[in-house]
């Protein structure tokens, strides 16, 4: 079995606040800012793998996070890796 080394999300903007969200596992959250957001992200994640077999979930122990932000048109599409 391969296992994941990366868990992907991406951070969305909104009206008043950034919403950021895993796509591999079911994690959700926003925060005022681009780094609120990321840090919710970890800390959310963290939380969610906390005490699970991650190899059942198809990851390696601690994977690294790595976020996506989408941005209006005309704007460059910005990726970062964070943790691990």
């Amino acid at each position: 079995m391969h296992l994941q080394h990366t868990i992907k999300a991406v951070v969305r903007r909104g009206d008043s606040h950034y919403t950021g969200e895993c796509l591999e596992i079911a994690v959700v959250t926003q925060g005022k800012s681009l780094d609120e957001t990321v840090a919710n992200l970890q800390e959310a994640v963290a939380l969610h793998l906390e005490g699970e077999d991650l190899a059942e979930w198809g990851l390696v122990p601690e994977p690294t996070l790595i976020v996506t932000m989408e941005v209006e048109r005309g704007y460059a599409r910005t990726e970062t890796a964070v943790g691990g």
